[in-house]
């Protein structure tokens, strides 16, 4: 393996790391909308850690919805890492302390980039090298938005509040993009909870367009 491999998964995986990381600052925003004070909102990206299922609990807490709506649609969301980390077990190998890292450090990002590696040393390369990365750029603009927001007072006089349905928006997106399955899940699922919303408590309709996205096999 040469060094030069080496220097590109690093390179690329601290690219990727600087560009999801930097998402953090619409996560602070959001959630300080929401009600959550800074520090709330930094602790909800240190343990959690996985950009969706923090965005569909401050958008249950943004509805008025209950703690445990709240965290039964981020833990409903959060699932398909236990499938990632099926997957990523026998690569990466880790054994004691380190497996608990591992377990936390498994989203999207990290197991695209070592299921890319052309060999297991790459692989795990990426993998250690995309977690660190978007774990720390991830909290650091989080820290920033949440301050940021929390500084200019009032979320809805800037419009702050409207954080968190872009921020959906925003995830729900990519799907709208990809071929004709892809587009109908993510309708269908947009669907669901449009029409919820006035039928069911704050919370719900968020809880069940995750449950079909997830029964369908959609991810983040």
């Amino acid at each position: 393996m040469l060094e030069q491999d080496r220097r590109g998964v690093v390179r690329d995986s601290v690219g990727v790391g600087l560009a999801v990381g930097a998402y953090g600052v619409a996560f602070g925003a959001a959630s300080v909308a929401a009600g959550l004070s800074a520090v709330q909102t930094s602790l909800l990206s240190l343990l959690a850690f996985t950009g969706g299922t923090q965005f569909a609990v401050v958008g249950v807490v943004a509805g008025g919805g209950t703690l445990a709506t709240a965290l039964s649609s981020g833990l409903l969301l959060g699932s398909r890492n236990t499938l990632y980390a099926m997957r990523l077990a026998p690569l990466l190998q880790v054994r004691g302390l380190r497996r608990f890292a591992a377990a936390h450090g498994t989203i999207d990002e990290t197991t695209a980039m070592a299921v890319a590696g052309r060999d297991p040393i790459l692989a795990r390369l990426a993998f250690w090298w995309t977690f660190v990365g978007i774990y720390l750029f991830w909290n650091a603009s989080t820290l920033a938005g949440a301050l940021g927001a929390q500084a200019l007072g009032d979320p809805a006089r800037f419009g702050l509040d409207a954080v968190v349905p872009a921020a959906f928006l925003a995830l729900l997106a990519p799907r709208l993009r990809a071929g004709a399955v892809e587009r109908r899940i993510a309708v269908s699922a947009g669907l669901i909870a449009v029409v919820l919303i006035p039928f069911t408590p704050p919370g719900v309709p968020v809880l069940a367009s995750t449950a079909a996205l997830l029964l369908a096999g959609g991810t983040r």
